[in-house]
């Protein structure tokens, strides 16, 4: 059982990486992102796939806000990239 306490703290020195049984793929038809879990799809919108992309495991949260900042200098990174990522780990599609 996840510990929702932990996990509201996870801290920028967090190196997320995708859970073993979800992979990213890129829908070229669609022109979307998909993250693929079994027996499920999820379709991530806007800048949320560039944002898993970064997820490799190597880079720790503040990493990831970091690049995206550079990429994205006026975009709210630094608050809204840690909740995007700790969402998805309270769904266990990061670990």
């Amino acid at each position: 059982m996840r510990d929702t306490a932990t996990d509201d703290r996870v801290g920028l020195d967090w190196r997320p990486v995708l859970a073993r049984s979800v992979m990213l793929r890129h829908d070229r038809v669609r022109g979307v992102d998909l993250l693929l879990l079994p027996e499920r799809v999820v379709v991530l919108r806007g800048a949320a796939g560039s944002i898993v992309a970064l997820c490799d495991g190597a880079r720790d949260v503040a990493a990831i806000v970091a690049e995206l900042a550079r990429r994205h200098p006026d975009a709210p990174v630094g608050t809204e990239v840690p909740a995007f990522l700790r969402q998805l780990r309270a769904e266990g599609w990061l670990r």
